[in-house]
């Protein structure tokens, strides 16, 4: 069967053409933003440091964005600042979910004190802003990029964990988890065969919520000086280095500003889109 109507059979199954057009628009602009990430030295017409200019030239065939506060060619340095965010904001937000998930899932079926205790220091860690803890950690160590993935994505855990444990301790008072006790199945077993297959459909849901958050949360600390180290680059970066071209009407810094607000909608679209289509949180298969 050709491509062609393989689509066509998929269009007829209702498979394709329930998909709202929001959610079309969603996934065009996400994945037009990750292939552009994974592709960057590709497409970039310029390398990520490389000076081809005057300070803030205006856009033209050569530019097309134009150069920012040192003459770097803006395009270049928004495709390779958007592989860098969009990069720690993945591996961040994946962290946060290995680790909330798990954690909240044992905290749910073993109880007790070990819930208590995990409860307990999540609330804790939770009481603390995340800005301001991260800016206090990031403070006194190496700001690396594995650095900063690990200080997001265990900060965001805690997150995760409220939401994993809430969703686990409905499923686990089911009949089929409590036969899984009875029969001797290990803390593992339940987690990875009885809760998480029937948890995905809000932690999907969740975690394209928890993406826009990293974006925003890696771009701030990078604005503050604190994320992505020059000559690094990513959008928040970017932001900071324009900023004072706004002053004179340039609008360098607008640029990293709209793709930051435009993957977050896209996101956004997509994980309303999925929330709709899978099925509420019943408590139990199906």
């Amino acid at each position: 069967m050709c491509r062609g109507a393989r689509i066509r059979k998929l269009w007829h199954q209702g498979m394709l053409k329930n998909i709202p057009l929001s959610a079309l628009i969603g996934l065009f602009f996400t994945g037009l933003y990750f292939l552009m990430a994974i592709f960057a030295p590709l497409v970039a017409p310029y390398g990520m440091a490389e000076v081809v200019g005057d300070v803030w030239e205006p856009s033209s065939a050569d530019h097309l964005l134009g150069t920012d506060t040192i003459g770097r060619d803006l395009l270049s340095r928004m495709i390779y600042g958007g592989r860098t965010t969009i990069y720690i904001a993945t591996m961040a937000t994946a962290l946060s979910f290995i680790t909330g998930s798990i954690l909240g899932f044992a905290a749910a079926v073993s109880g007790g004190w070990v819930d208590q205790a995990l409860s307990r220091f999540v609330d804790l860690i939770m009481s603390i802003p995340s800005l301001i803890f991260a800016l206090v950690v990031l403070s006194v160590m190496p700001v690396t990029i594995t650095v900063l993935i690990l200080v997001m994505g265990l900060l965001d855990a805690t997150r995760v964990y409220r939401l994993a444990r809430a969703v686990a301790v409905d499923i686990s008072v089911m009949e089929y988890v409590e036969a899984a006790r009875l029969r001797g199945e290990k803390l593992a077993w339940i987690i990875f065969r009885e809760l998480l297959p029937n948890a995905l459909s809000p932690l999907v849901a969740e975690m394209g919520l928890r993406f826009i958050f990293m974006v925003l949360f890696v771009s701030t600390l990078s604005f503050l000086g604190i994320g992505v180290q020059p000559p690094g680059a990513d959008w928040g970066g970017i932001v900071k280095e324009n900023k004072e071209g706004i002053v004179y009407g340039i609008g360098a810094a607008l640029y990293p500003a709209v793709a930051i607000a435009t993957l977050a909608i896209s996101v956004n679209l997509v994980a309303d889109w999925v929330l709709n289509r899978t099925t509420s949180l019943k408590g139990g298969r199906g």
